[in-house]
């Protein structure tokens, strides 16, 4: 075993450039195919007025997303108050819009809460995070569970909202960014359970002009050198996505090229964030014993 374990560390990188340069092309070729198909496909969904069941913990919070929903053009919406982190109430507002609508299309898991959560702040009272993975994780996983049946029915999809500290997490997100990373790993292997009954789109969105953004950039000034993208531009590449059948949106697209370098040198991506996190908080003492003289 161990002399095959040996085989495969010397031959496999080799052979997997080589296999990488065979597939480029013809996995271009692909890729501009799928573009111009989503081009006309995009177009005929857009055409479709969508009738919409929104969910909130907070139903005062709904009415005005449902008057905006039907200013927009939704022909029909209901609102319905549930806790997505509890599995009753998960299957309580499939049900509800199930026999409202007659069909489940399309089921968008956005839920998510955030906090600060380095180990000084989570070791002392880790409780105290445990909502965020209720929320952020089992609440996507509790409403997808009940929907799947449904949505075979219809051959429906399913958009996730996870995060890009999903995979390139940031000190002092270490719950938020753990349950994110739950969130993707969930539901790629989901996609391959289902295979081509169920589309499944995962968005991994940068900073966005949200309430949570807000406070991640509050809580970690640094952040605030990055530019946020605004929600309604978001909605907009989500829908358009979605409905190409694409199986992962990163918004906005500069964040992608982050990825290359945290796999390939995770060293010098480790060492440039804490010189950047020094800085921040080497600029916001100085701030405050301004303030203080």
């Amino acid at each position: 075993m161990a002399a095959i374990q040996k085989l495969l560390n010397i031959a496999l990188p080799p052979l997997s450039l080589v296999l990488l340069s065979s597939f480029m092309i013809p996995f271009l070729i692909f890729k501009v195919l799928i573009y111009v198909r989503k081009l006309f496909q995009t177009d005929e969904n857009g055409r479709r007025g969508a009738v919409l069941s929104l969910v909130d913990i907070r139903e005062d919070n709904l009415v005005v997303v449902a008057e905006k929903a039907r200013s927009l053009g939704s022909p029909d919406v209901i609102i319905i108050a549930a806790d997505v982190s509890k599995l009753q109430d998960s299957r309580r507002f499939v049900d509800q819009t199930v026999n409202h609508f007659g069909r489940l299309d399309c089921l968008v898991n956005n839920a998510g809460i955030g906090k600060a959560s380095g180990f000084k702040d989570w070791t002392n009272n880790a409780s105290e995070f445990t909502p965020m993975m209720d929320v952020n994780f089992w609440g996507s996983v509790y409403g997808t569970l009940c929907a799947i049946p449904h949505l075979k029915t219809s051959r429906g999809r399913i958009i996730v909202i996870a995060s890009v500290f999903g995979w390139f997490p940031f000190p002092r997100s270490s719950i938020y960014s753990a349950s994110k990373a739950a969130v993707i790993n969930y539901f790629e292997t989901l996609r391959m359970e289902l295979g081509r009954a169920i589309s499944i789109t995962i968005v991994t969105p940068g900073l966005i002009n949200t309430d949570l953004g807000l406070t991640v950039v509050k809580e970690e000034s640094i952040m605030g050198i990055f530019p946020m993208l605004s929600a309604s531009e978001l909605a907009k590449s989500i829908v358009k996505s979605a409905c190409g059948g694409d199986m992962y949106l990163i918004e906005p697209s500069w964040v992608k090229v982050l990825f290359p370098f945290k796999l390939l040198y995770p060293q010098l991506v480790d060492s440039a964030v804490r010189f950047l996190i020094g800085l921040s908080r080497k600029r916001n003492n100085s701030a405050t014993e301004l303030k203080l003289e």
